[in-house]
């Protein structure tokens, strides 16, 4: 099982050090409008918020995976050159259709030098 990189098991001082590197290479999850039982929900997924990364033959984010809880809902995968081969930030939007009463969200995303990174968990509350 290869090591899932979270946010809360760097420690402070660590995480001060390594901000560029923790902030470029987490996902950041964003839900579009209100969630609905039974209709489509925009959620947007984008790899870091102030540090860009590279988009380089041998670095770059391969892929982004949304999932509920352990289920996976959707995934997206990247090659190397998709950001025209300058530092930005991957982003994708998924449209889920949602059944429950909430949903617990959480990404992933897998940098090829530097492993799988994964979200803080956003809980959404679906309207009946």
């Amino acid at each position: 099982m290869p090591k899932i990189n979270k946010y809360v098991d760097i420690d402070t001082v660590e995480r001060e050090a390594k901000k560029d590197l923790i902030d470029r290479h987490s996902p950041f999850i964003t839900v579009e409008g209100d969630a609905k039982v039974g209709e489509m929900l925009k959620v947007n997924i984008k790899m870091g918020q102030e540090y860009t990364h590279p988009d380089d033959f041998d670095h770059f984010i391969e892929g982004i995976t949304l999932f509920d809880g352990e289920t996976k809902l959707a995934a997206a995968s990247f090659v190397p050159g998709t950001l025209g081969n300058e530092k930005s930030h991957a982003e994708v939007t998924f449209n889920i259709r949602p059944m429950g009463k909430k949903l617990n969200l959480v990404a992933h995303g897998y940098c090829t030098k530097h492993g799988i990174w994964e979200s803080t968990p956003v809980e959404v509350t679906v309207a009946q």
